[in-house]
């Protein structure tokens, strides 16, 4: 997966924000941990985050050196065990954002704290 800078929907990163006040965790630490709390969820086909206008991360923020990591993750989920095409990079990074926006929604309801951060770790 190569992106330069990848945009929450404006719902997600209203979301974000509340998170980050109730947890004390940067937007881009939620932003992973809500990628793959969807992830576990199977995959989102054609669901697309309602829009792109919200916080807007850079790569480097967002996933860093696990960048390679989270494609190939959202790679296995998504494609439909080498039945069709491969998905291009284009679709992959789609997909990627749709996870993180359905995942930040479930994220938003299961953690009211930090310690429900450190429940839903230790669960993995």
């Amino acid at each position: 997966m190569r992106y330069t800078k990848l945009n929450a929907s404006l719902d997600a990163t209203s979301r974000l924000r509340s998170l980050q006040q109730r947890t004390g965790l940067t937007p881009n630490l939620l932003c992973r941990i809500a990628a793959m709390m969807s992830l576990e969820e199977g995959p989102v086909e054609s669901i697309r985050a309602p829009d792109d206008r919200g916080k807007e991360f850079n790569s480097y923020t967002l996933t860093g050196e696990i960048t390679g990591i989270l494609g190939a993750m959202v790679r296995f989920v998504e494609e439909d065990e080498g039945r069709g095409e491969p998905l291009s990079n284009e679709e992959i990074v789609l997909r990627f954002a749709a996870h993180i926006h359905r995942g930040v929604g479930l994220l938003s309801v299961r953690a009211k704290s930090p310690a429900d951060i450190a429940r839903l770790a230790a669960a993995a």
